[in-house]
């Protein structure tokens, strides 16, 4: 609990400018409110790693992430995440916005599973060649269900704001594959200061969230809000749930 209090503290002043801000800009300035609501998703995700909630390496040619193993904060996380994508919702101009698919479609979510396989998992294949011990170590089975629920709440927020409300703006005002493009490109530079700042994980963390980041913009071009979010979910977990 003193980790989330220490979280809680780390983010909130910049979640209260940011906020502020969002509230002062005009609602026809909707990509401006947009880009504020990505800056507030960057500041929420990168104040994990100072915390502890995550940790990544490079072994190369392995390329790791790991959850904390408090499985409360994990179902926290994921449950803060859903209560902000009920507040953002909340927005008519963006709501409107969002493609979720077709709710009746099973096929389109077979295809958001298996996009995130694929992309976890030539990643999670050249990992194999190092010792787990090298790669953050085995997670534990019963910290499955919480990695899952959390991998897939949280990346339900983030594909909200990158494909539900930015790609779908970008879709009104360019061709589709451009957009989709352009919404993959801005998720992988999102991740910059992540992997050069925050950390010093440098390119191959952006190899991987550039091909994440396509893989979920085409998904959410073609399937809808909801594939997408499993295409980044499933890959995230997959990615962190090692066991081997």
């Amino acid at each position: 609990m003193s980790e989330l209090i220490d979280y809680a503290m780390r983010v909130l002043p910049g979640l209260l400018l940011l906020t502020m801000l969002f509230i002062l800009l005009p609602k026809k300035q909707l990509l401006l409110r947009i880009v504020v609501l990505i800056l507030g998703f960057i500041l929420l995700r990168d104040a994990m790693t100072p915390v502890g909630f995550w940790s990544f390496g490079v072994s190369l040619p392995a390329v790791w992430l790991r959850f904390t193993d408090d499985v409360l904060v994990l179902w926290m996380l994921g449950a803060m995440s859903l209560g902000a994508v009920g507040l953002l919702l909340a927005s008519k101009d963006l709501r409107k916005l969002v493609r979720w698919g077709k709710a009746r479609s099973p096929g389109a979510y077979i295809v958001g599973i298996v996009t995130g396989v694929l992309v976890a998992l030539p990643f999670v294949a050249t990992g194999l060649t190092v010792d787990i011990s090298a790669r953050g170590g085995s997670v534990a089975v019963a910290l499955l269900p919480a990695l899952l629920f959390m991998a897939l709440a949280g990346n339900l927020l983030e594909e909200l704001i990158f494909r539900g409300f930015y790609q779908s703006y970008l879709e009104k005002h360019m061709a589709g594959m451009r957009a989709v493009i352009t919404s993959g490109l801005t998720f992988a530079a999102a991740h910059v200061f992540l992997a050069s700042t925050v950390t010093d994980l440098g390119w191959p963390i952006l190899v991987f969230v550039t091909i994440e980041g396509l893989a979920c913009a085409f998904v959410y071009r073609h399937y809808g809000l909801i594939a997408a979010a499993l295409t980044h979910g499933i890959a995230i977990f997959v990615l962190a749930g090692g066991r081997v």
